[in-house]
């Protein structure tokens, strides 16, 4: 699959489909781009695991913190990776142990490994990379123009409604 660009379907498919994420490298400093994406998503709807093993046993945002991905009470949809681009074959490693596998691994803005991406679509899981859930989230619903921002989405289809606050849902097309 070529990582340069996504179309606005492939993402919104997995958008619509996720329910449960696991963010590895979330932090509990509220200044921190992992901290305001967690709390996006979980005002969207979206059940989310915290994963950070210098914070295990703890909570961010209400959420019971675990140290890998190994230790997860259930099993999710999602991995979201927001650790340097380094770090991403070794979490595909603990990715690939899990059963069943997540649908999606997600990499955040900046971090790209083709590598660990292609091991990871050889066992069927859709990745994406150096994107942002909550701003796809954001430009794919129209939420984003309520700010301002130019979402390059014209559409003139009602939103759909999902659980959240002031959730609209991600619009297929």
């Amino acid at each position: 699959m070529n990582h340069e660009t996504y179309d606005n379907a492939y993402i919104a498919g997995i958008l619509n489909a996720v329910k449960t994420v696991a963010m590895v490298g979330a932090s509990p400093n509220d200044v921190r781009p992992s901290y305001f994406v967690l709390k996006y998503l979980l005002a969207k709807g979206f059940s989310v695991f915290p994963i950070n093993p210098g914070h295990a046993g703890k909570e961010i945002l209400g959420r019971t913190v675990y140290a890998s991905l190994a230790d997860l009470p259930q099993p999710v949809d999602m991995v979201d990776i927001f650790r340097a681009s380094s770090a991403v074959p070794g979490i595909v490693d603990q990715v690939l142990k899990l059963d069943p596998l997540p649908k999606v691994l997600w990499m955040q803005l900046g971090v790209r490994h083709d590598e660990a991406a292609a091991r990871a679509e050889a066992a069927g899981i859709r990745v994406v990379m150096n994107r942002c859930p909550k701003i796809e989230y954001g430009k794919l619903s129209g939420e984003i123009g309520w700010t301002g921002v130019n979402s390059g989405v014209l559409s003139s289809k009602k939103p759909i409604m999902r659980q959240g606050f002031q959730s609209f849902g991600v619009r297929q097309k």
